[in-house]
């Protein structure tokens, strides 16, 4: 992979990100890979990928991550045999436990970039509310202390990332299924602390009491929600949202939202929303 890298950007700290970056891409997709003998070859399409994005920063365009799904899709023909499914989950506990060693500001960003679809530096710098260089710094940390952290802790148990998912991926959806039914407020009161702030995209900061008042008033515009992602650690959760405006009024919200939450003690203390840019 370094190779590969070194040809086409040289010998730069570009080329030592980019296998950083790879590694990473490659961590959270090498499960789906059946044929052992195609992983040498996959591998090496992953960094040449990331390079290739990289060479294309120097554009004005922001880039995003580049799509592997159908490369991928072609080697992964057939059932999954059951020590592969238990080899996958392992790797995936693995990753998000070296994951949470990271400073929550870090760990932030890099599921944005990595486990969300805002991935841009210039969305993931406007949601947090942060310079582009901070966003870019960040990162750089994070890649530096995951190749550090994914050595040092291969050989300890590690947390049952899926469960921790599952969990709060059934939470987001009884929580919308709450909402559209005009009770986010009873919904809010059972995770959420009473003293919780909320960071609106306008950066408007209010209490939770104000968020049934804004969903109920995007119920009565025709507008619904639709749960699409849920990604979570230990004490950061993001939830991703479309939402569907009315045919009469296709422009009335944004095409999606996210909410950012921190949580303390397994309570959320802060949300912050972010609306997602039209394409």
């Amino acid at each position: 992979m370094r190779a590969v890298a070194l040809a086409l950007l040289g010998h730069s700290q570009d080329a030592e990100d980019a296998v950083q970056e790879a590694t990473l891409i490659a961590l959270r997709r090498i499960g789906d890979i059946r044929d052992p003998d195609a992983v040498g070859p996959w591998l090496r399409m992953v960094v040449r990928n990331v390079c290739r994005a990289q060479l294309r920063k120097m554009s004005a365009m922001p880039t995003a991550e580049p799509a592997m799904a159908a490369a991928v899709d072609r080697l992964s023909d057939g059932p999954p045999d059951p020590a592969e499914v238990l080899d996958r989950h392992a790797l995936r506990d693995w990753v998000w436990s070296s994951l949470e060693d990271l400073s929550p500001d870090v760990r932030l960003v890099t599921m944005l970039r990595y486990f969300t679809d805002v991935t841009s530096y210039e969305d993931i710098a406007a949601l947090c509310a942060t310079p582009v260089g901070t966003v870019r710094s960040r990162l750089h940390q994070a890649r530096t202390k995951l190749a550090d952290a994914l050595l040092s802790s291969a050989d300890r148990a590690h947390d049952d990332a899926t469960a921790l998912n599952a969990r709060h991926r059934r939470i987001a959806m009884e929580t919308m299924v709450a909402a559209h039914s005009g009770q986010l407020a009873s919904a809010l009161s059972e995770g959420w602390s009473p003293q919780a702030e909320v960071i609106w995209p306008t950066g408007k900061r209010t209490g939770i009491g104000y968020m049934p008042v804004a969903f109920n008033r995007d119920l009565s515009h025709g507008v619904r929600h639709e749960l699409l992602n849920v990604v979570a650690s230990r004490d950061v959760v993001i939830w991703e949202a479309a939402m569907h405006n009315p045919p009469e009024d296709p422009f009335h919200c944004p095409p999606g939202v996210v909410w950012v939450q921190s949580l303390d003690r397994g309570r959320v203390s802060k949300l912050r929303l972010y609306h997602t840019r039209r394409r």
